[in-house]
Formats: structure tokens, sequence, C-alpha cells
């Protein structure tokens, strides 16, 4: 289901707050403020001390995508002065609801979480929460009956459009590859995660839609933590199907390894259009190198530090969900030097 691509009035109003605490050196306000805080001035530097946020980056400490995650809500952290403790994942949507549950019982304030493990099994904890004045709010994958349920209550969104960015991924990489119908393609994602998968289902959607052979890949559980572990997936895919034209990776630390799977495979670079998501050294590397044609940026930084900025709106003013498109942009060799830089300062 398609959304806007974000609610403007609300978002700027956030800005505003957002700019005034960043750049204020006004006293930090009593724990008690609240949306009933009167006078008309404007937030001091750290309004939100004193709240307690548990903050879901997803994977591990240290890699690539979820590093940036927690590198945008450590700098919220730093701007707003929320107490956040960081719980990691590994991306598997089980542990993620077993943590979801511990975090509740130390009641925090708010808890920011990744949406992979699905609106069905997430909303009873959520809904728990919630009645414990807990307020949640979501980033990189939808949950949209809770947001929509307790939008008003601060349940927000910022991550892709998932489903949309699949889309939008293969169709370019149709256009600029020159693929056509009957052409044999490689997809590995995620597909059988409810919620995650949806990004899987609008590449193989689109490329089936254009007539495409598509070969599809579910990664599997020691993939999805250990990216190293798709290298012999990969060549030996690579082997069988001597005539694939392009390979989409619907993975963040998959696609920075795309150059180490092909190198693997005795592909020159351009050999096989490759196009997946995410930044990361080893991806900019990659594209610079040939071996990776496009990638989707989900700016992944915003999705850490306006969770946390979500919170702290809601908690100290009464604010709704925000919902904030973060994926809408491509990364190829046109551009790689701009954001670059930037993805070593792991910010993009």
């Amino acid at each position: 289901m398609s959304r806007p691509l974000m609610r403007l009035p609300l978002l700027l109003a956030a800005f505003v707050v957002a700019a005034s605490a960043c750049s204020s050196n006004n006293a930090t306000p009593s724990a008690g403020s609240s949306a009933g805080n009167s006078g008309g001035a404007a937030p001091a530097a750290q309004f939100c001390s004193g709240m307690k946020i548990t903050f879901f980056p997803g994977g591990a400490p240290g890699g690539g995508f979820e590093t940036v995650v927690y590198n945008g809500a450590k700098a919220a952290q730093a701007a707003f002065g929320p107490d956040v403790t960081y719980q990691w994942s590994n991306w598997a949507p089980a542990t993620m609801l077993t943590q979801f549950s511990q975090a509740v019982a130390t009641k925090p304030d708010g808890i920011a979480v990744m949406g992979h493990p699905g609106d069905d099994a997430f909303d009873p904890l959520i809904a728990d929460a919630e009645k414990q004045g807990i307020i949640v709010t979501v980033m990189n994958t939808e949950l949209q009956k809770a947001e929509a349920q307790y939008g008003s209550a601060g349940t927000g969104y910022v991550g892709a459009v998932l489903k949309d960015a699949g889309a939008s991924l293969a169709n370019e990489a149709i256009k600029r590859a020159g693929l056509k119908s009957g052409d044999e393609v490689m997809v590995w994602g995620l597909k059988a995660q409810a919620g995650r998968g949806e990004r899987t289902l609008g590449i193989t959607d689109a490329l089936t839609a254009a007539g495409m052979q598509v070969d599809y890949y579910e990664i599997d559980d020691a993939t999805n933590k250990d990216a190293t572990l798709g290298v012999p997936i990969f060549t030996g895919y690579i082997s069988s199907h001597p005539n694939v034209k392009a390979v989409f990776i619907d993975h963040g630390d998959l696609t920075s390894a795309i150059e180490t799977m092909m190198q693997a495979a005795n592909l020159q670079p351009g050999k096989i259009y490759a196009a997946g998501f995410d930044m990361s050294p080893a991806t900019v590397k990659g594209v610079k190198d040939g071996y990776i044609s496009l990638v989707i940026d989900q700016q992944e930084y915003l999705q850490g530090f306006m969770a946390v900025e979500q919170l702290c709106l809601s908690k100290k003013y009464g604010f709704g969900g925000l919902f904030i498109n973060t994926g809408a942009g491509f990364v190829d060799k046109s551009n790689i030097d701009a954001i670059g830089p930037l993805v070593t300062a792991q910010i993009r």
C-alpha cells in the first residue's frame, strides 16, 4: 500500500523544534516539561532530558547499515538529551520480539523498533506497551496497522516505502541495463519475512510484469547475519546460470559484498548488471570499480535520528506520528564521488 511522502506540517514543526534544540544554549528544562508548557519560549537545547528510550538499530554492533542508524540515534541523543538504551538483534525477527517484551518490562517512556516481524506478530506487544503509556515508533519496515491505530499517540514511521522501493529499483535497472522480456535475472531477498519481504516482492513483481525469467533465492538466516557466507551461494548460482543478465540483491550487507562475490565468480566489472540497497565503504568501492551498477540509498542515518526525535516530540509536546520516506534516491557512478565521503563518515 503506497503512503504519502510525508505529513508536511508536522514534519516542518519537527524541524523547527530540532533546529531550536540544536542551536540554543539555554538551560535544560525540568524532566516534568510536557505538552502543557506555556510562555511561547523556544525549547532549550536538551528539551528531552530525563526521557528514557529503548532503541533497536537492527543488526549487530559494527554492521554497515545498522551502525549508520545507530550514529543517527546517537546524534539525536546528544542534541535532545534523552537517556537511550540500545538493543541489537542480528536482524532476527524473533529476537526483536523477545527484546521488545524485555524492554517494555523496564518501563521506558518510548521505544523505537524495526518493523521486521510484521503487524501480526508485533501489534499485540505494541498494544500492551501503549496501555502502559509507552510510546512506540517504527523504523525501516512499516507496521501499517500499528501506525494507523497509534499515530495520534506518536507512532510514526521513518524509512523507505518498501514495496515501492523494490519496484523502483527493478524498473530503473530494466531501463538502464536494457533488459527485455525473456532475460534471466536473479533476485536474492527476504520475501518470507512478513513486512520486510515487501521490498523483495516489489522487485519480483516488477520483473515478472516485464516478462523476465526470475530466479528467486531466499536469504537464509546464516547469510542474513553474515554476508560472507553468501559467497559460495552466489558463485554456485553463477556457475549453473551462465546466461543471467542481472542480479538484484535485497540486503545491504550482501550488496556491499557484490564486488567480492563477482570476483570469486571470475566475473569482470559490468559483465552482469548488479543492483542493490544501502551504502557502505565496500559498496562505494564496488560502484567505483564497476561491479555494482545501481543502489538505492535509504539514508538510514535519518531513520535513527528522526525516530529518537519522534519519541521526544511526542512525549514532550504531544505531536502525532510523522511518516517520512527516506528511500527515494539512486546512487551510481555519476554521483558516487559526492556521496562517498559521507559514507566513509558513516552518515550515509
